[in-house]
């Protein structure tokens, strides 16, 4: 059987160059029936079929003079966001793999005062997620955080070294041994919340970097609000998230 390297069978069964090929392998959206491919050089047959699942369109939530909400789809990267939206600075970030509220200012002034309220930890930032286990009574994690930040990020609990970190844990909905949680972070660590569950035996469900063993298209974790300074932004479930199947 014929094989070649991913990226080329792509570019060939696509018929596009082999640079937009692995641009959209390195993107996390290809697919071969359940799989996601994420190599790629690795070795495919050339009769291989693709599926390639492009993100959603970019959902305005809310803006004016000031900022810039946006509802952020999964598989989109936080700094893309910004690129794409003329002179607007992200205020925060949100892992590639999370979707929801994702907030941008508009001018240098406001910029600085929500950086502050980020620092002085005043902003109220609620997720949603489905976990691996059974979650029946709420949580309290407040476990430092470190992170190592040379290639792919990776945090991990560390009483020396960590961060002080703080998340609020409460069950929702349990199906099987799944369980879906709303959480609240006081702080903002590198994948505090993907860490934290992680480390009390419940890890969201997708995340394979810290645990998760159920397969999934993407983490399935998102940003359901964000409350900062006068304003309140809610994002809208996605169905993977809102019923887990």
């Amino acid at each position: 059987m014929a094989t070649d390297k991913a990226y080329k069978v792509l570019a060939m069964a696509q018929g596009i160059s082999n640079s937009k090929a692995k641009e959209l392998i390195d993107k996390g959206i290809v697919y071969v029936e359940d799989k996601k491919v994420k190599i790629a050089r690795a070795d495919l047959s050339v009769d291989t079929i693709f599926r390639i699942e492009y993100p959603e369109k970019i959902e305005i939530l809310y803006q004016d003079e000031d900022i810039i909400a946006i509802n952020k789809p999964a598989q989109v990267d936080s700094y893309d966001i910004q690129d794409a939206i003329n002179g607007a600075v992200l205020l925060h970030r949100l892992d590639k793999d999370t979707s929801g509220v994702l907030l941008l200012g508009k001018n240098e002034a406001f910029v600085a005062r929500a950086i502050t309220e980020f620092k002085a930890r005043r902003v109220e930032k609620h997720y949603v997620a489905w976990v691996e286990g059974v979650v029946f009574e709420k949580m309290e994690i407040d476990e430092p955080i470190f992170t190592i930040k040379k290639g792919k990020a990776f945090s991990m609990i560390d009483p020396l070294r960590g961060k002080n970190a703080h998340t609020l844990v409460s069950p929702e909905e349990i199906q099987g041994k799944k369980s879906k949680v709303r959480i609240e972070i006081r702080t903002g660590r590198t994948h505090q919340i993907r860490v934290h569950l992680a480390h009390v035996g419940h890890p969201v469900i997708g995340d394979e970097q810290y645990g998760s063993r159920t397969q999934a298209k993407r983490v399935l974790l998102h940003s359901s609000q964000i409350k900062l300074l006068d304003y309140e932004f809610n994002a809208t479930e996605p169905k993977d998230v809102a019923k887990y199947k």
